[in-house]
């Protein structure tokens, strides 16, 4: 299922401004999380942004439902002179991301970067993984991964050597199998585009942040984190969101193809 959240009905009819280029974010469903950290240093950064969230994923989690979060970050955008545009979306449907490309494309053009930040991550290991949980993070993970980036290159009609794809990984499977597997699975799609897109001139490139305090950790995991990092602290969505920024500037066009790690030293 997909539907919309409009933040701003005005600039939406409107359209953006001229000279922006577009970012496709997923995952930004709370306002302290990394996608959200990511739209708004894009949108600082001269970014038109539109924005999927999934609310029963947080349903389902420890940290629950943000109330009001898709408007809050899209007021926030706003601020930052980006025309914006939200869907809520269930990536766990192969349908969704034709139907989210179709819809930003009538309301606000042609997307220039994709930005994965989505997931879907239950705590379990190879003992007590169920096949349902199993099949849905590879559904969320893998997937929709893939079906997001063929949409993105089947409609890429931007300058060549603007294009840009990049998504967020992670490799901790241990205890927490179908999540670390099914990034693994989106590593090597996300990868393969910077080859098979060359003809486009877009890059393609995966992140692993290493472990982002979110809302998510126990106050065991995080006093190891912190002991484990050689500068002594976590990392933050605004870490995540620096990095993003470069690759998708022109300065950033000659990274591509790569497994970026951004966790400040972590072992």
């Amino acid at each position: 299922m997909t539907t919309r959240t409009d933040h701003d009905e005005r600039a939406s009819q409107q359209g953006p401004p001229a000279g922006r280029p577009l970012a496709l974010i997923t995952g930004v469903g709370r306002t302290v999380g990394i996608g959200a950290g990511v739209a708004l240093r894009l949108a600082a950064s001269g970014w038109d942004i539109a924005f999927t969230y999934w609310s029963p994923y947080d349903d389902r989690m420890s940290w629950g439902r943000e109330p009001g979060a898709s408007e809050a970050i899209g007021r926030a955008l706003a601020e930052q002179g980006a025309a914006t545009f939200a869907i809520e979306a269930d990536l766990a449907d192969p349908d969704t991301p034709a139907r989210v490309f179709d819809e930003v494309e009538q309301r606000m053009g042609n997307v220039t970067a994709l930005v994965m930040c989505h997931c879907e991550s239950v705590d379990s290991g190879l003992l007590d993984t169920t096949v349902e949980s199993f099949d849905r993070h590879f559904a969320v993970n893998a997937r929709a991964t893939w079906l997001l980036i063929r949409e993105f290159g089947r409609r890429f009609a931007a300058a060549r050597g603007t294009g840009r794809i990049i998504g967020l990984t992670s490799d901790h499977t241990v205890g927490n199998l179908p999540y670390g597997a099914s990034k693994a699975a989106l590593d090597r799609i996300t990868l393969a585009a910077a080859h098979e897109l060359a003809h486009l001139g877009v890059t393609a490139n995966a992140i692993n942040p290493g472990p982002v305090d979110t809302g998510w950790m126990p106050e065991e995991v995080r006093e190891h984190c912190v002991r484990s990092a050689p500068l002594g602290r976590l990392g933050t969505p605004q870490d995540t969101a620096h990095l993003v920024d470069f690759l998708c500037s022109r300065e950033g066009e000659w990274i591509n193809g790569q497994l970026l790690m951004s966790n400040g030293g972590l072992v």
